[in-house]
């Protein structure tokens, strides 16, 4: 057997990956599976974008791009981040990857030396311990509660900093709960950031555009913080490119060039045709980028309206994103007509896979163990019949 190095062994597999993985197996081996456990939009890429990628590769736009990104790409970044958010950066402020996930750790790296603290609050999105773990960094979770929407307090972030605290890594719309934070919360924490100047912000904004009946608000828009925050955005969720592997961050110019050093030793610069379909994206016309989310929310509707006749099943609506998170737990220690304990989430999206043919996560990896996620970016029709299976499932537990 290969002798492997002990990093391989501290990287944990994502629970959201795994479960989509195991849905791919059960539905090629002939199940009906509805898989609602990938974080990922049903729709196809504008056509615009796609036709933008093709021209570029036509205008032979297929060669190496600089490691930060090409330079029409950083300048639209800008200009989106300055119409849509009001926050101004420069070009050099601005760091292109292969989606954000890879803004994330180029960030993380950059930024934690063992032993450092990092503040998440819980639920979180599962890769963000891995990452912090990986750096060497600590994982100092904040748990929260559905009755407060999976809301952090500032009270709870100013009891949580230390003077090892060097990060805080949060996502509004949030991933897996929905949730999003209002200006008033983030001025709240903003003043609790103040006075802790050791702290840097990651804001993980990748949802911003799947929001319903608000207004995105970011943390960046707090002055005293411009200089030790992030934002991580990218293309995947509100332009429907997750196969097009493209994200970014923008912060301090000199995080971007450690970030900028990190994505060199890696992969170097995300792929250039890609890049150029970017560029359509973040300045062509976002019609479709708006009836999508209008799309979203229907679907949160529909699928709210059937899991609430469930009894027991404690369900905040969420306000961004395209998940449910349920709190579950109600349902722990009941068993399955087969006799099967349900002693987790692990174990109630296994009986539900198995018997209803539903797939979603655990919450357990998002650190909210009594919940479970399921994404409703998937056909009415099939959400439907998704809803119908699960009630009867849960009906079968006793």
């Amino acid at each position: 057997m290969t002798r492997l190095s002990q990093r391989i062994a501290e990287i944990v597999e994502s629970q959201t990956l795994a479960m989509t993985k195991k849905a791919r197996e059960l539905k090629a081996a002939g199940r009906d599976i509805i898989s609602l456990s990938i974080g990922e939009p049903d729709f196809d890429t504008p056509a615009f974008i796609c036709e933008a990628a093709h021209a570029a590769a036509q205008k032979g736009h297929t060669h190496y791009p600089p490691v930060a990104g090409i330079p029409e790409l950083r300048s639209a970044i800008c200009q989106k981040l300055e119409r849509e958010n009001g926050v101004t950066f420069s070009p050099d402020q601005i760091m292109v990857s292969s989606g954000a996930k890879q803004s994330l750790i180029n960030a993380v790296l950059a930024l934690i030396n063992p032993g450092d603290e990092v503040i998440l609050p819980a639920p979180f999105w599962v890769s963000y311990p891995t990452m912090v773990q990986y750096a060497g960094g600590t994982v100092v979770p904040i748990t929260t509660q559905a009755s407060s929407d999976f809301k952090v307090s500032a009270e709870q972030l100013e009891a949580a900093i230390t003077e090892r605290t060097r990060l805080l890594i949060f996502s509004s719309p949030c991933n897996p709960s929905g949730s999003v934070m209002t200006q008033a919360e983030l001025k709240a924490w903003a003043e609790v950031l103040e006075r802790h100047p050791q702290v840097f912000i990651i804001s993980d904004e990748i949802y911003e555009h799947i929001q319903y009946g608000q207004s995105h608000q970011s943390l960046a828009q707090f002055d005293s913080l411009r200089d030790r925050l992030a934002i991580v955005n990218g293309f995947s969720k509100g332009y429907a490119m997750t196969g097009w592997r493209l994200g970014y961050l923008a912060g301090p110019q000199d995080l971007v060039q450690a970030c900028d050093k990190i994505q060199g030793l890696f992969t170097s610069g995300a792929n250039s045709v890609a890049q150029w379909a970017g560029v359509a994206a973040l300045t062509g016309d976002q019609s479709e980028v708006k009836a999508m989310c209008q799309t979203f929310e229907t679907r949160r509707n529909l699928v709210l309206e059937e899991l609430r006749q469930i009894p027991n099943l404690t369900i905040p609506t969420p306000a961004g994103a395209f998940y449910v998170f349920p709190d579950v737990q109600a349902y722990y220690g009941k068993k399955s007509p087969e006799g099967l304990t349900i002693s987790n989430g692990d174990d109630l999206c296994l009986y539900l896979l198995e018997s209803a043919g539903v797939s979603c996560v655990s919450g357990a990896g998002f650190g909210s163990p009594e919940c479970i996620r399921l994404s409703y970016a998937a056909s009415e029709e099939s959400l439907l019949k998704a809803c119908v299976r699960m009630k009867q499932a849960f009906a079968s537990l006793s």
